[in-house]
């Protein structure tokens, strides 16, 4: 088994698109250079910036999620948008498609546990 992981952003406006990109291309270069990582790709799906990789184990993923440019990109994205990402054991990597979809239905799981958590 690898694991996959899945990130959506949007950046505020368009004027912070500059900076996101900044910190989206340093992030992509190093995890395509990451020891642990078997790929990693990232598309625009209606509006929305995602990610998706596979790694050998959680703990490569969770090494590149906190070291260099990644570590940097997550200090500065809340001042240039929002998204979240998740992860999750597999050995395929999902289409893109199913990469939007499965993104969606995890923020529509992490709404409903807010929701029940009020």
């Amino acid at each position: 088994m690898h694991y996959i992981s899945i990130t959506g952003f949007a950046p505020h406006s368009f004027w912070r698109l500059p900076g996101f990109f900044w910190h989206a291309g340093a992030s992509m270069r190093q995890a395509q250079a990451a020891d642990g990582n078997l790929m990693a790709g990232a598309r625009r799906i209606n509006g929305i910036f995602h990610t998706v990789s596979l790694w050998r184990s959680r703990d490569a993923m969770l090494d590149y999620l906190t070291s260099g440019a990644h570590r940097k990109a997550m200090a500065a994205f809340p001042s240039i948008g929002s998204g979240y990402g998740f992860g999750f054991e597999g050995d395929e990597v999902p289409d893109w498609a199913d990469v939007h979809r499965l993104w969606q239905d995890e923020g529509s799981r992490r709404q409903i546990n807010r929701q029940a958590a009020a």
